[in-house]
């Protein structure tokens, strides 16, 4: 399984951008599939999850300001990240986890800065 993060980089203060993520190889459901992000000197925290089930989990940092969704074939997933402040200042990082197998997979990162 890989995943291929991409759609990072440089934004003003209240600008938006759009993740993508595309997923290979054979996931197993249930699953869970998400977005997470971390700035330098801090761990990793969640940004969203979304369930295979279609159950969606946000941090409270992102909550009204950024919406995951995926492709009918849930094979590419995007976040949409609109509003966004300095401290969204990170690597964000797709993640999928096979609940069946219990494996978790990780792309390789994007970044996302945020100037003031």
């Amino acid at each position: 399984v890989q995943l291929q993060a991409s759609g990072g980089g440089l934004v003003q203060v209240g600008g938006s951008l759009r993740l993508s993520c595309a997923v290979s190889g054979n996931i197993f459901s249930p699953n869970v599939m998400g977005w997470y992000r971390q700035a330098p000197g801090k761990k990793r925290e969640l940004v969203v999850r979304i369930t295979s089930g279609e159950t969606t989990t946000y941090g409270d940092s992102v909550e009204g300001r950024f919406t995951i969704s995926r492709d009918s074939t849930k094979r590419t997933m995007y976040l949409q990240m609109n509003s966004l402040k300095p401290e969204d200042t990170a690597v964000y990082y797709c993640g999928v986890h096979d609940l069946k197998i219990q494996n978790q997979y990780w792309g390789q990162g994007t970044q996302v800065t945020v100037s003031s």
